[in-house]
């Protein structure tokens, strides 16, 4: 009974010593945040709990790779590997999807910028929220509902659009519409996170959500592309893919067209970054589903993983 509770002492070492090298490493190289001691204390608390709730601290460890991943970019900005795009990515955009008012020729963003709705306001910001919420709530369904290779096919493929993702980031490290218009074309490294459209809804609620959360942005030249628009699309996928009910599946395709619209409307992307973050997603689902799956290495890894969550 007491074998079963406790993790094995070469589990309770590895867990303790990558905890404590974890901290030690984000304190040396980006500075503790609060949120750094309550992801630690949460994953070794559900560790340590019982064998219940080890399964479960095992399970999220994509989901915990994927915002250690985000948090680290700190360490070494994309700007620094490659040039910035503020002006090109502008031209772009006004040159495929630019739009004509009164002889005037602007981008979608400068467009909503002048002419935006309450309404709108509200449901983009309400769109805004779901796109790490509702993947992360549809794995953990997937996990306590018993389907956990499932889960673990999920969540892998939402890391690894990730990590494709943050690639961009160093591969084209690009300014958001909301730094054009606000900044113009003069790349500025030390520019703060903005909350651009989101912050009517704030104003609407008279609350801080979107500040508190942008005022937190590892980089704001990170635009290329937007993952904002790529998670609803492998939550889509893998609900389909579940043969999950359609009325779940109409309600994650509605969201992921609704974060679409919100990325665009609100100023903090491009149309070009929406189909590059649509692509990514695409790209990650077909490596991971018509690569990794194919590859027998791979496979005795993610039978070894279903195994020790189930």
């Amino acid at each position: 009974m007491i074998k079963e509770y406790f993790p094995p002492v070469r589990e309770t070492v590895l867990v303790t010593v990558v905890t404590v090298a974890f901290l030690l490493l984000t304190a040396t190289c980006i500075g503790l945040r609060p949120e750094h001691f309550m992801m630690a204390g949460i994953f070794l608390f559900l560790f340590f709990a019982g064998k219940t709730t080890r399964k479960l601290a095992v399970a999220l460890l994509p989901f915990i790779i994927f915002g250690v991943s985000y948090d680290w970019m700190r360490v070494y900005p994309n700007y620094q590997v490659n040039p910035i795009d503020v002006q090109g990515l502008y031209e772009a955009e006004k040159s495929i999807f630019g739009i004509s008012v009164n002889g005037v020729s602007m981008i979608p963003c400068e467009y909503f910028a002048i002419h935006h709705w309450s309404v709108a306001d509200f449901f983009a910001g309400i769109f805004y929220l779901c796109w790490v919420p509702v993947p992360i709530i549809f794995g953990l369904w997937l996990y306590f509902k018993g389907s956990r290779r499932m889960y673990l096919r999920f969540s892998m493929v939402f890391l690894l659009v990730n990590l494709i993702g943050f690639a961009g980031y160093y591969i084209h490290p690009a300014a958001p519409p909301w730094y054009v218009m606000n900044y113009g074309f003069e790349a500025m490294l030390d520019t703060p996170g903005n909350v651009a459209g989101l912050g009517r809804f704030d104003e609407l609620l008279g609350c801080a959500v979107f500040n508190s959360i942008y005022g937190r942005n590892a980089n704001v030249f990170a635009a290329v592309p937007s993952l904002h628009a790529a998670y609803m699309v492998v939550a889509l996928a893998y609900a389909v893919i579940n043969h999950c009910k359609t009325w779940l599946i109409a309600l994650f395709a509605f969201i992921m067209v609704g974060i679409w619209c919100a990325a665009v409307y609100s100023g903090h992307h491009y149309l070009i970054d929406v189909l590059l973050g649509i692509l990514c997603a695409l790209l990650g689902i077909s490596v991971f589903e018509k690569g990794l799956m194919e590859w027998s290495a791979f496979k005795r890894f993610l039978e070894r993983y279903s195994k020790y969550i189930h």
